[in-house]
């Protein structure tokens, strides 16, 4: 798993402060560069899927799903893009508002029930974000001395938090940006999510936060799409083994996260199932 050190975490910034890539939101067929395709992908998250002042798109999420569309025959200009909160991305893919979503998207069983998932395309694991002073809160142990937790509504983090740690005050928002204002104002003690989102959000604000604990979860982000295309979930699988092997993936990578002092992973093996 990823592992964060204080000084990664300051670094950190430096990705975020990078021109990053555009991305989409899905709309029209699944082939074809004539109609536009609306993608879903986070606004809010540094360093995966941020909405720049410019309204441009950046970030290792929306740099993957650039590259998909770009192998379903749509280019930049063909693409919109949607906001995508955890809370609402399988009423998205269900009222077919979006094409597809990358959007820290992970894969698991109860979801397959609603959609379906290309990929994995990046493996990660929940961790803890506190504030820099904070001493108190080490790892997960630590949490069950009703500590006040952050998450977000409809994510696999909370959804985990609320099964294994019954003595956290879980308050639940609709964004992650959300639980960083109210981790920066002391509403909550920590703010958990995959470690990767979190370290995104520690680099806005340099010296406020600190990650903690290291990871205890295994996440693997896949890309959801319309339950039973399977001619669409085979085109975007297709289309993320093309690019880990001819170099696009490792480069987005290390375009979005390298410059903080973070190794490119093993790209992980895709599911087909």
């Amino acid at each position: 798993m990823l592992s964060f050190s204080r000084r990664v975490v300051g670094a950190v910034a430096l990705a975020v402060a990078l021109p990053l890539a555009a991305t989409a939101c899905g709309g029209g067929g699944d082939g074809g560069g004539g109609d536009t395709i609306v993608i879903g992908t986070k606004f809010d998250q540094p360093g995966l899927g941020l909405k720049n002042p410019d309204g441009t798109m950046s970030g290792f999420d929306v740099d993957v799903a650039k590259y998909v569309a770009q192998q379903l025959g749509y280019g930049e200009d063909k693409i919109e893009w949607k906001e995508a909160p955890s809370g609402q991305r399988e009423t998205l893919i269900q009222n077919d508002q979006v094409k597809f979503i990358a959007a820290t998207y992970s894969i698991t069983d109860a979801r397959k029930e609603k959609v379906a998932f290309a990929g994995p395309y990046l493996v990660t694991g929940q961790s803890l974000l506190v504030r820099e002073n904070n001493t108190d809160i080490t790892g997960e142990a630590s949490l069950q001395n009703n500590k006040k937790l952050c998450s977000v509504t409809g994510s696999t983090p909370a959804q985990r938090i609320k099964d294994k740690f019954s003595g956290v005050q879980l308050q639940q928002y609709d964004t992650y940006s959300a639980c960083i204002e109210a981790l920066k104002n002391g509403a909550v003690d920590a703010v958990t999510t995959d470690e990767v989102i979190l370290a995104g959000y520690a680099a806005q604000t340099p010296g406020a936060f600190k990650l903690v604990g290291g990871t205890f979860s295994e996440e693997n982000y896949g890309i959801g799409l319309k339950k039973d295309d399977t001619e669409l979930q085979t085109k975007i699988n297709d289309a993320i083994v093309k690019m880990e092997k001819d170099g696009a993936w490792k480069a987005a990578w290390d375009k979005n996260l390298g410059p903080a002092g973070i190794q490119a992973p093993a790209p992980p093996q895709i599911d087909q199932t």
